[in-house]
């Protein structure tokens, strides 16, 4: 698989992880990785520190701190980043 294929995969999977983020019926399970890489699509700017995931972006009142949960993304840290989408409206048309 060549790197343009790759980059259009990430893009598919992201897109897809943002719907279920989105769609609130699979918050328990969501990978970590994949949470991390939605905030940096939508534009978050992403620093760690020790286990924390640290994300802000400009214009967004609310920092998003994130920590594993084995490989899954904690239940209550999808739904406070579905939050912060609906009410900058973040994800596009969804």
């Amino acid at each position: 698989m060549g790197c343009e294929e790759r980059w259009v995969q990430c893009c598919l999977s992201t897109t897809k992880t943002l719907r279920r983020v989105l769609g609130g019926t699979a918050d328990a399970a969501i990978r970590f990785d994949d949470l991390c890489a939605v905030l940096e699509m939508l534009g978050f700017e992403k620093r760690v520190r020790g286990s924390h995931h640290l994300f802000r972006k400009e214009g967004v009142d609310e920092k998003i701190n994130l920590q594993r949960d084995g490989g899954q993304a904690k239940r209550y840290q999808v739904k406070q980043i579905r939050t912060v989408i609906l009410k900058y409206n973040l994800g596009g048309s969804e």
